[in-house]
């Protein structure tokens, strides 16, 4: 009777360890498995979301060929009930271990927003609200001239207003490295001013070799209690930081507005986009130059005087310029 008993014991047990091995076995063919997607795909998890939920969406993307296949994973690797939210790339040819590693760890998919060197505010929440994923609840425009335009990375659901503090902490700290180092005697003495020239020294000038030179132009005339004279001051009185879309007038140069540099004096009230760093260094280490005037030269570039002659006839060459072009 005894050794009957035992017989069953053994059988049993050997049952049991036959039907863990091929569990095992099964699990990890299961684990081993691509996922049939020909394409990338990203797999998003809401906060909350059910394995389910989240097994069903993997099927219909091709992840895994039965969602089945993807509940039981989970709970073989005891993620059934910790699903991290976020948004997954999933390459084609990615295994289902893969793929759950991935989540386990929280490899999430990171989005990319590029601020462009003398966007405005406004370009800026064109951009965050174009910007796929981003919740814009409680967005606020910031200060102009206070958000550093580079190349943020962000995750599916992240608010806007959190970007945007990034954004202004990337500015407040390239400006305190950049401040420390900038050159003696310049016409302003605190950091707002120094932006708020930088912006416009931005605007002026897309080549990376004037912008010194763009720099000391209006610094020079700051120091000689001359006006700015810049274009793009007037165009951000008229629209605010929208584009124009067409060529300033003589009636608009002869606007009444706060940042009409034709008509008043110093600097703006405030920046008129958001500079970059090198037009921030500019401003805060310009060229060792006397020039007092620029103006578009016909190859992109512009064309610098000392004096009012000078630069008279360097506007006679751009109006024929100007005037030859189709």
């Amino acid at each position: 009777m005894q050794s009957r008993f035992l017989h069953i014991l053994v059988v049993f047990f050997a049952a049991v360890l036959l039907l863990a091995g091929l569990s095992t076995g099964f699990m990890r063919h299961l684990s081993a498995s691509p996922g049939s997607n020909t394409e990338t795909q990203l797999l998003f998890i809401e906060v909350g979301a059910s394995v389910s939920s989240v097994a069903k969406q993997a099927a219909a993307k091709g992840l895994v060929r039965e969602a089945w296949h993807f509940k039981l994973a989970t709970r073989w690797r005891d993620l059934d009930r910790s699903l991290h939210a976020g948004e997954y790339e999933i390459s084609p040819g990615v295994s289902l271990y893969e793929t759950l590693s991935r989540i386990e760890y929280q490899h999430t998919y990171k989005r990319r927003l590029a601020v462009p060197e003398g966007a405005s505010v406004s370009d800026v929440e064109t951009l965050l609200r174009e910007s796929f994923g981003l919740d814009m609840s409680g967005y606020m425009p910031p200060a102009e001239g206070s958000l550093l335009p580079e190349t943020y990375y962000y995750e599916r659901g992240d608010a806007a207003v959190g970007l945007v503090v990034r954004m202004q902490a990337a500015m407040d700290d390239a400006f305190e490295q950049m401040w420390w180092s900038r050159a003696g005697n310049l016409p302003f003495t605190d950091s707002r001013e120094a932006i708020i020239l930088a912006s416009i020294v931005e605007k002026e000038t897309g080549l990376a070799s004037e912008r010194e030179l763009v720099a000391a132009v209006f610094i020079n005339r700051l120091r000689q209690g001359m006006r700015l004279q810049s274009d793009p001051t007037v165009i951000y009185g008229l629209t605010g930081g929208v584009p124009l879309g067409r060529g300033l007038t003589r009636s608009d140069l002869r606007s009444d507005t706060p940042y009409n540099s034709y008509r008043r004096g110093g600097l703006p009230p405030t920046p008129i986009a958001n500079p970059g760093k090198a037009s921030i260094a500019a401003v805060l280490n310009p060229a060792n130059v006397a020039y007092l005037y620029f103006v578009a030269d016909g190859t992109g570039g512009h064309a610098f005087a000392t004096t009012l002659a000078e630069h008279n006839r360097n506007v006679a060459r751009w109006r024929r310029i100007e005037k030859n072009t189709p």
